[in-house]
């Protein structure tokens, strides 16, 4: 079972950036695809990014694309999501997720039912 903390949310002014961590443990950590989600007040969670296990391939919601990055350390066994240019519509509990084996990462990486591991999520809130 792989135990995931995440860390740096916090209160931002949009236009400002916010880098997020997920701490990983569990020794399958450096062969797990990642992915971060979100979830606003009233609304279903949805998907932010994900990356596979190598690092080479990431996949970004359109809504965040050009502005998120999401990278990863394995060596540290932590993934991460930096965020730039925020808006006030960026604003939720963003949560990092490990992604099942069942299917590559390129196979529906936005289906939050295809994660199996949840963080309890770090809040973000960006002001207008």
């Amino acid at each position: 079972q792989v135990q995931l903390v995440e860390s740096g949310g916090g209160l931002v002014q949009a236009g400002g950036s916010l880098g997020l961590s997920c701490a990983a443990s569990g020794r399958t950590f450096s062969t797990d695809d990642m992915g971060w989600f979100r979830q606003a007040p009233g609304k279903e969670r949805e998907f932010v990014a994900a990356i596979t296990w190598t690092g080479d391939r990431m996949y970004y919601a359109d809504s965040v694309k050009g502005r998120f990055t999401i990278s990863r350390d394995n060596a540290k066994n932590a993934v991460y999501l930096q965020m730039n240019s925020l808006k006030p519509e960026d604003t939720a509990v963003y949560y990092c997720a490990r992604r099942t084996r069942t299917a590559p990462l390129g196979i529906a990486p936005a289906e939050p039912s295809r994660y199996d591991s949840w963080g309890q999520g770090t809040q973000v809130t960006v002001s207008s």
